[in-house]
């Protein structure tokens, strides 16, 4: 029986007043990738898991706008990432995560 290893990824994105598009802010692969995760849950940042997502923002360099060819999975990760905190505010759970479609 063959075994393969799963080395977990972890993007992090920001999208701050004054920007054309969001930026990846940080970014990493197993120990660091635990480490973006776990900082994110400490400051109550929503985790949202897609491993296609993630895979093609692993390609953006770090500190750089995201390529406009993911401009709307991410606009609706966003607007989903905004619902949950209006969502939450009214009745305390959040909804279903979107599913990514390329």
């Amino acid at each position: 029986m063959e075994t393969k290893s799963y080395q977990q990824n972890a993007v992090a994105i920001a999208y701050l007043t004054g920007d054309t598009a969001p930026r990846v802010v940080a970014k990493g692969r197993g120990l660091i990738a635990e480490q973006i995760i776990a900082r994110a849950k400490e400051n109550q940042v929503f985790v949202h898991q897609s491993k296609e997502l993630v895979t093609l923002l692993m390609k953006v360099d770090l500190d750089s706008h995201i390529p406009p060819a993911l401009y709307r999975a991410v606009a609706e990760l966003l607007a989903w990432l905004y619902h949950i905190e209006s969502t939450q505010q009214k009745i305390g759970q959040p909804p279903a995560p979107p599913e990514y479609r390329p």
